[in-house]
């Protein structure tokens, strides 16, 4: 991957800029003799809006830019498309913000249309369906452009952006690939637009949190063209993802959800508390002291220290003692899905365990489907082709890729340390603040995410080398994508927003 061009270029409201091909370096015969390269006039459209941010209003520019990424013989290989809000005049030293969302395939409309970007779709905010269109798209006073700018990014095989034809998808599709890939787009934004001695900030949802770590390696790690960072925003953070991976011997897995069994079950009025925040902080206590013990005993587990686990265990997740004995005391998140609301005939959500719904039948092991996705997912799709197609004027024949498969198929998780199940990238950002004195971190947790618990997040942030003082912990009464809630998206946002000012 080499140099690579982008235009985000001032342009008036739909114009789209052309800009000549740079010269051959090669005499004209030699020019002759190569086969044709193929050529690709990157698409920008600008629009000039206005807008209520945090109590202010801000005139700001909304641009729609491909960048093409070549090769080293300068073969276009990847087009990336990314969407900036930036506030005008332009002030260079204003914070920006770099953002994208997860997956890895998943294009950062749920970060543009649901929390940050200057508009939003307006979806239930009680954890009920979207249903059918039309889904409102409404000012959002809670972006955070009156803090900052912000860049959306959407990498390769997600969103508009797209591999060209004959480019091997191993090239762009795998941690550090992706990374390589973003983190050039971002330094050559910084270029285009005058703003290298800016405070930057870089953030992400879910496997964006992956790629935040990975993209400060990239940006922070080198030994030439160093970017320097002021903050990582993670939300909904996976870092660690033996966490994840219920394998036969993995305790860890069952150990870093108990606590978000503990506060699903109190929101659907299963198991009794003061409040959610009380129930998790009993179910951590448990989790790291008398349930890991019992789990890392293994068949060595006494007869009597089992019962007493098993009663507790029940007590904070609304489990029967008969069903937690048969599971051998390790419930994986799909089996709670099912058996939590089992004697309603109701499911609870992966991403979102507010979101119930209703399976072909009652007796499965495992819920049919995520009702706290069908739920939100069609009027996110909408909203983001509406704004991009329709108000900013961006032409392309192609689907926008909310949830892309191809990066998913192709993926590559090694960085060489070990298997994928067993990545953890946490060390990355302990690097990243021990060489960069002033890199702060923010953590943003829903109680009601089994998709990157709580927990999890807690237990790769306060490992050994990460240093504490700079480190914030969040935490929010929704699920992966807490901003679908109303009370809590403006409470992200006053979050973040001191986040940033407090500098």
């Amino acid at each position: 991957m080499k140099t690579s061009r982008i235009l985000t270029g001032l342009l008036a409201t739909g114009a789209m800029l052309m800009l000549p091909q740079p010269a051959a370096a090669q005499d004209n015969t030699d020019a002759k003799a190569q086969p044709a390269a193929l050529e690709i006039e990157p698409q920008v459209r600008s629009r000039d809006l206005v807008g209520t941010f945090g109590g202010q209003r801000v005139s700001y520019r909304a641009t729609i830019a491909e960048t093409v990424l070549e090769s080293d013989d300068g073969k276009p290989e990847a087009v990336v498309v990314t969407t900036s809000y930036v506030k005008q005049p332009r002030d260079a030293s204003r914070p920006v913000f770099f953002l994208f969302n997860g997956g890895p395939g998943s294009g950062s409309v749920w970060l543009q249309m649901g929390a940050f970007g200057p508009k939003r779709v307006a979806i239930p905010s009680d954890a009920r369906d979207d249903g059918a269109p039309p889904y409102p798209l409404l000012d959002n006073p809670d972006s955070l452009l009156d803090v900052a700018d912000l860049v959306f990014i959407d990498p390769p095989g997600t969103g508009f952006s797209y591999l060209t034809k004959g480019t091997d998808p191993k090239k762009y599709y795998g941690l550090e690939q992706d990374a390589e890939a973003v983190a050039k787009v971002i330094r050559l934004w910084l270029n285009d637009n005058g703003r290298w001695n800016s405070p930057k900030y870089l953030g992400g949802e879910s496997y964006g949190t992956t790629r935040t770590a990975m993209v400060a390696r990239e940006l922070e790690g080198g030994t030439f063209n160093d970017v320097g960072l002021n903050g990582l925003i993670l939300i909904s953070t996976i870092l660690d993802f033996a966490g994840r991976e219920p394998t036969p011997g993995n305790e860890m897995a069952y150990v870093v959800t108990l606590p978000n069994m503990a506060a699903a079950a109190y929101y659907h009025g299963k198991v009794q508390a003061p409040s959610v925040e009380a129930i998790v902080e009993e179910a951590r206590q448990f989790a790291i002291g008398p349930f890991i013990t019992a789990l890392l005993k293994g068949q060595d587990l006494p007869d009597a220290e089992r019962a007493a686990v098993r009663a507790e265990m029940a007590r904070l997740t609304g489990l029967s003692e008969r069903y937690l004995d048969q599971a051998d005391l390790r419930v994986t998140s799909q089996r709670f899905y099912k058996e939590l609301l089992r004697d309603r005939g109701q499911t609870i959500g992966r991403l979102d365990a507010r979101y119930t719904g209703r399976d072909f039948d009652n007796a499965g092991e495992y819920p049919d489907n995520d009702p706290s996705f069908y739920g939100i997912d069609a009027g996110y799709t909408a909203a983001i082709n509406s704004w991009a197609r329709e108000t900013l004027g961006f032409e392309t024949p192609r689907e926008y890729q909310s949830i892309g498969r191809e990066p998913g198929r192709h993926w590559q998780w090694s960085t060489g340390q070990g298997r994928g199940a067993y990545l953890n990238v946490a060390p990355y950002i302990g690097q990243a603040m021990r060489q960069n004195s002033q890199l702060r971190v923010f953590n943003a947790q829903g109680y009601y995410d089994f998709a990157t618990p709580f927990f999890g997040a807690e237990y790769s942030l306060n490992r050994m080398g990460i240093p504490q003082d700079r480190v914030e912990l969040h935490y929010y009464d929704a699920g992966h994508m807490m901003y679908v809630r109303d009370e809590d998206r403006a409470k992200l946002s006053r979050d973040i927003r001191a986040f940033i000012r407090n500098r």
